[in-house]
């Protein structure tokens, strides 16, 4: 087991796999974007991983997430990704809650035990009190903007939140923060790209008369808890590809590797 990481520890050295392999990190919403970034995290090394997503995987998802294939529709996914990540790497800390960060459980979370936050959420409202919230952490905080309607990866890049240009899903949580008052306490990168294409195709759902992954209660009464069809519940699906979603991930998991190598320098 000892030579998973010999690769890493050639390039990084002893002291800093040490370091990576300590690290304690949180991704909220492991989809297209999340998952990927789950991956390469634990491959780097990362010892203490937590992934929360409320979701069960959908037909949907097969063309761009990580856990999600033929084998796979309708399982939970944060539990599909923690098999995978733990037959990567066995002696990992991988905690999986099936749950949805909102502003009535962000307490449960203990934000500030981490050492580093990922955001890698859908939901608009979500997403901007994760940000509120995990500014004020000690933890360093990395956020992913929309990574639907792009198709050339080269394009995906990464910027301070306020010097993100061309990002609608950045413009819109400004929107939001500059109108409540309650700003960012610290600066954060975000991975983005300012390419926004436009669907061609219809039917941007399951096509099926029924859901694959209907919504289900959990039976203790706490929708955050629950698992979600969100086909049904998104004003408005866009489309996605495997490559922009995986190489934004995979930016937002490099950004946490750089940082622990910079700090370490």
């Amino acid at each position: 087991m000892k030579g998973i990481f010999k690769r890493t520890e050639l390039l990084l050295g002893g002291d800093i796999m040490n370091k990576i392999a300590a690290t304690r990190v949180i991704i909220f919403g492991v989809g297209g974007v999340g998952s990927w970034c789950a991956e390469s995290l634990v491959r780097s090394g990362v010892g203490h991983l937590t992934i929360v997503d409320s979701d069960r995987i959908c037909v949907t998802n097969i063309n761009r997430q990580l856990p999600a294939t033929t084998k796979t529709v309708g399982r939970v996914k944060v539990e599909v990704l923690r098999e995978r990540l733990l037959d990567i790497n066995p002696s990992a800390d991988i905690n999986a809650l099936q749950m949805i960060y909102s502003r009535e459980n962000a307490d449960f979370f203990q934000l500030d035990t981490f050492d580093y936050i990922i955001d890698a959420i859908d939901s608009l409202e979500h997403k901007v009190h994760l940000i509120q919230t995990a500014t004020r952490t000690r933890a360093v905080f990395f956020s992913a903007m929309g990574a639907a309607l792009k198709l050339t990866g080269s394009k995906i890049e990464v910027a301070e939140f306020w010097k993100v240009k061309g990002c609608p899903l950045a413009r819109a949580i400004r929107k939001i923060l500059n109108k409540s008052g309650d700003l960012p306490a610290k600066k954060f990168l975000c991975v983005y790209s300012e390419e926004v294409l436009t669907n061609k195709g219809k039917n941007a759902s399951c096509g099926t008369a029924q859901c694959l992954c209907p919504k289900i209660d959990n039976g203790e009464g706490d929708p955050a808890l629950a698992t979600h069809e969100w086909c049904s519940l998104k004003a408005q699906i866009n489309g996605t590809l495997a490559h922009t979603t995986a190489i934004s991930g995979f930016m937002l998991a490099g950004l946490v590797v750089e940082d622990i190598t910079k700090n370490e320098d």
